[in-house]
């Protein structure tokens, strides 16, 4: 800041001979002392006040700013909040952590990580950016399960250490850390100490850490520590004057002091203030200030604040701040309509070895990308998930393989599944005998889908029901909604009195209830050839024969000499005409118009006829033939045949009261035995007629049965899923 006076001064094109006065206060990052060390600047006439470098500062000072109407430049308060209405001449002149949390949410849900856990110092900076984090979290359907708060101030290592257990507890292994540099560095070795960086975990520290890193260089032993810690940087575009500028630095400084990012928004803030002052004076604007009369006090023993005064001119000033446009080293300085900086980024940078390594920049422009800003900004803005890319990160534990970013926690609690335990179908799902495990289809498809996760479910399945009939599915379920079970798994349908008061995941297997009932195999004999027209059929096509045969005659015997004749031979050439057309072998021929059309139809009629019996024929001699007394729901229902059903099904309940069947015709079966012994018997001798259940359940039993089959279509659509509350 000083050197950017120097600069400023020794500028004949700013301010004209002008001549900028710089007064520096030390607030020690506390609130109280700032106020204070303000309210001393304000008993001379102030134009401007730059800094503080603290958040908790910027807020208090903020009021006197708004007050006294002095503009507040802040190069290094990033807090979200202060951006806000409640403080209009508050200025940031670098990046707020609105867009940093934000380059950190989206670093989070590239990676595919779920849940974080943030830790963060308990003050307006630490509190408000975790809040921000949170938010864009939440938009990325991302969430911090566990915030760990740290006191501001001096801080214990038995407190870091107790509080790091916890986070060592949790099932998250994606830590965030928002601290400042004391606090921040002794929670790396509090970490280190509790094997809390090692392969498995995943650090992200905000700017601080960048900032010491660029500034100074860290013993080996703290490096070490710091092994694959992912790091953002405010992004400062490479420039001729910003090269200069650095090594001019590094001369003054003789190597011994780092340039870091926010000492580059410090000297641009200065020039920022020059410029604003130039066009403030050539407008007209004068430094002239008004003493503060609101809080006088004449009686004695008083806070004498007299001497404190308003900046008269001070929102012309912020106007022109606001104005303000040029290139400084730390790139374009500009304002945004909420008095932000344009052009928001980071650099992505990744701790190894001895250094840092740059993985890629974050920049609001374009997301994630391994592309300097300066370059997406010439192209269209491309924010999709296919072009968001970041080079390889060596992560703790020296390893290129993205952890997973989770473990099963040790405190968490687990969750409660009941699982059926089924007497019939066991291939569905069964316990392990001499174990408190589960297998079958149902388990297998529901620890596919847990192990699918991006993020740990501790459960535990608690079996459900006597081991000697199936369960009622309905009580399981209704043992959810009162809490006792937190879900289910198994062959569950879903149904709709179900879903009125649980959820239940997308069907993981179709389902649905059908019909079985036994068949008797029709077997082909001599008289087979009769089987393909019913018997009214043969009928009804020997009528027409007949029938056409009369009609051709009387159209033809008065000009057809072929069907003239005695009676009897008449009577015949009916016969034989109408037959013969069977096999398209009539000899007979026709005269007449009328009769020439009606042989043509009669024609096409025999055809179709002759077509229809042959491949009816064919199918009967070569197709085995099954015939059922059942054909479906309706014929079933229409009957007197008694039905089972599956114990614990929903079948009970659909029959009895969707379809109407009494209860009395309604058997209880359990197992597949059970369906075959009953389907044997028959209604009449203490079995029953068919079975109703579940297509899964009857395609297991026919498997292994092959004197029963389905009749008709399957009457109702659903599936089966897992449920929750």
């Amino acid at each position: 800041m000083e050197q950017a006076v120097k600069d400023v001064n020794a500028n004949t094109s700013i301010l004209h001979g002008t001549k900028l006065v710089l007064h520096m206060q030390d607030s020690n990052c506390s609130g109280f002392l700032g106020m204070i060390q303000s309210l001393r600047f304000m008993e001379t006439d102030v134009a401007a006040i730059i800094g503080p470098q603290s958040s908790v500062v910027a807020h208090i000072i903020s009021h006197v700013a708004n007050e006294l109407r002095v503009p507040l430049v802040s190069f290094a308060a990033t807090d979200p909040t202060l951006t806000s209405l409640q403080f209009p001449f508050f200025v940031r002149t670098t990046q707020s952590d609105l867009y940093q949390m934000t380059a950190v949410a989206e670093i989070i849900d590239y990676y595919g990580w779920k849940e974080v856990i943030a830790i963060y110092i308990d003050d307006d900076y630490g509190r408000n950016g975790v809040s921000v984090l949170d938010d864009q979290l939440a938009a990325r359907r991302c969430k911090i399960s566990y915030k760990a708060a740290i006191k501001s101030g001096p801080v214990d290592r038995a407190d870091i250490t107790n509080l790091l257990v916890q986070v060592a507890l949790m099932q998250s292994r994606v830590i965030v850390l928002h601290t400042n540099p004391d606090s921040g560095f002794m929670v790396f070795n509090v970490a280190h100490y509790l094997g809390m960086t090692t392969n498995g975990y995943v650090w992200i520290a905000t700017d601080w850490l960048s900032s010491v890193l660029d500034s100074t260089a860290l013993p080996s032993e703290t490096m070490d520590i710091l092994q694959g810690v992912l790091v953002l940087r405010q992004h400062t575009p490479d420039s001729d004057r910003k090269k200069a500028f650095s090594s001019w630095w590094k001369n003054f400084t003789g190597g011994s002091l780092g340039l870091h990012s926010y000492g580059l928004y410090a000297y641009d803030s200065i020039f920022l203030l020059a410029h604003a002052l130039d066009a403030f004076f050539s407008q007209g604007g004068i430094v002239s200030c008004t003493n503060y009369t609101s809080l006088r006090d004449d009686k004695p023993g008083g806070l004498n604040l007299d001497a404190m005064s308003i900046f008269d001119n001070g929102t012309l000033l912020l106007k022109n701040i606001e104005r303000i446009d040029f290139v400084g080293l730390t790139g374009p300085v500009k304002f945004t309509s909420d008095r932000s900086l344009v052009r928001p980024a980071y650099d992505v940078i990744n701790v190894v070895g001895t250094g840092v390594h740059r993985v890629g920049y974050w920049s609001n422009y374009s997301g994630l990308s391994i592309v300097t800003p300066e370059i997406l900004y010439t192209k269209p803005a491309n924010k999709s998930s296919a072009n968001q890319h970041l080079h390889s990160v060596i992560w703790p534990g020296d390893t290129l393989s993205k952890p997973r970013g989770w473990v099963f926690p040790n405190n968490g609690r687990q969750l409660r599944i009941g699982v059926p335990i089924r007497v019939g179908f066991r291939e569905f799902v069964s316990p392990v005998r001499g174990t408190d495990m589960f297998k079958g289809f149902c388990i297998d498809v529901f620890t596919a889908a847990v192990n699918l996760l991006p993020y740990a479910v501790p459960y535990r399945f608690v079996p459900f029901g006597n081991g000697r009939e199936n369960p009622s599915y309905t009580e399981l379920v209704n043992l959810i909604t009162t809490g006792y079970f937190d879900g289910a798994v198994g062959d569950i349908a879903i149904t709709t009195n179900r879903t009125k008061s649980v959820d239940f995941t997308q069907p993981y297997a179709a389902s649905g209830l059908v019909v079985v009932a036994p068949f008797k195999k029709i077997n082909s004999g001599g008289w087979s050839f009769l089987r393909p027209f019913t018997p009214l059929m043969w009928t009804v096509t020997a009528c027409f024969f007949f029938f056409i045969g009369i009609v051709v005659w009387i159209l033809e015997h008065r000009i057809n000499d072929e069907f003239r004749g005695p009676p009897k031979q008449q009577f015949i050439t009916i016969l034989w005409f109408s037959l013969s057309t069977l096999f398209f072998s009539h000899r007979e021929n026709t005269m007449s118009t009328l009769g020439r059309l009606v042989v043509l139809i009669w024609l096409f009629v025999v055809l179709i006829i002759n077509s229809s019996y042959t491949a009816s024929l064919t199918s009967i001699l070569t197709v085995q033939q099954l015939s059922s007394p059942i054909s479906g729901i309706e014929s079933l229902k229409n009957s007197d045949e008694r039905i089972g059903f599956q114990v614990g099904s929903f079948a009970e309940s659909y029959l009895a009261e969707d379809i109407g069947i009494p209860e009395k015709r309604l058997v209880r079966l359990g197992s597949p035995e059970e369906y075959a012994k009953a389907l044997q018997l028959g209604s009449k001798n203490g079995g029953v007629g068919a079975i109703v259940d579940e297509r899964p359940y009857i395609e297991i039993f026919l498997s292994t049965q092959c004197t029963f089959k389905i009749v008709g279509q399957e009457f109702t659509r659903s599936g089966w899923g897992f449920v929750s509350n």
